[in-house]
């Protein structure tokens, strides 16, 4: 996504949820006609997952949320992510530090997780060579809940978004999204494929990378 990884704008540079999207989008709309993809979002991804089912829903054969923000269709895209907000306690982001963004328009923040915060909420489960590299790679981040798009209650639909076959994966271990928030995701959307990460923190990408690959393996193959 942009302003992230190794994409090279900066988050001041990137002003709403579709700007940080534009690469995922962009991809899928240059997918070859006829073919089609399955996309795989993890944690706050999965919003940019949402907004490329709802454009391109006949470019995605199946969309897989990797303890992810799911939204449902016919509500508001940012309604996992308030409620995620409203069970975390005071002090969840422990040594995080907040940063002002000087942008062209109005002020706003972004996030910089802290080392403590990744050792025991994302990467508690992780190899500590993946924990090391997380705290030297890290990036302020916007989880972009004052933009409009996450109040708009029309923009996912059941003939868009909703026709897209999901799979949500439930990393078991948890310790950022608990396995209750996973569930309370998920119930939102009834008919959707579960499938569970045993042993699994929230970077089960590195926690549990085989038994991932394997899975995702399967539904690829399932969706094909």
């Amino acid at each position: 996504m942009a302003a992230a990884g190794a994409h090279p704008a900066r988050a001041d540079e990137v002003g709403s949820l579709e700007e940080y999207s534009r690469p995922l989008l962009d991809a899928v709309a240059a997918a070859a006609p006829g073919e089609r993809l399955v996309l795989v979002g993890h944690s706050l991804g999965g919003l940019s997952l949402a907004l490329a089912m709802e454009r391109f829903p006949d470019k995605v054969a199946a969309a897989v949320f990797l303890a992810a923000c799911m939204p449902a269709a016919g509500k508001h895209m940012g309604i996992t992510l308030e409620e995620f907000m409203r069970r975390i306690k005071p002090d969840f982001f422990m040594d995080s530090k907040t940063i002002v963004l000087n942008t062209n328009q109005e002020p706003r923040t972004a996030v910089l997780l802290g080392p403590k915060l990744l050792a025991e909420k994302l990467y508690n489960r992780s190899p500590p060579e993946d924990l090391t590299l997380a705290t030297m790679l890290v990036r302020p981040g916007t989880n972009y809940i004052d933009d409009p798009i996450m109040k708009d209650e029309t923009l996912l639909t059941e003939g868009n978004y909703g026709s897209v076959k999901r799979v949500f994966l439930v990393a078991m271990d948890d310790a950022s999204s608990d396995e209750e928030m996973q569930r309370w995701t998920i119930d939102l959307s009834p008919g959707v494929e579960v499938e569970e990460l045993a042993g699994a923190d929230h970077m089960a990408m590195c926690s549990k990378p085989r038994e991932l690959c394997d899975l995702l393996l399967r539904i690829a193959a399932k969706y094909d």
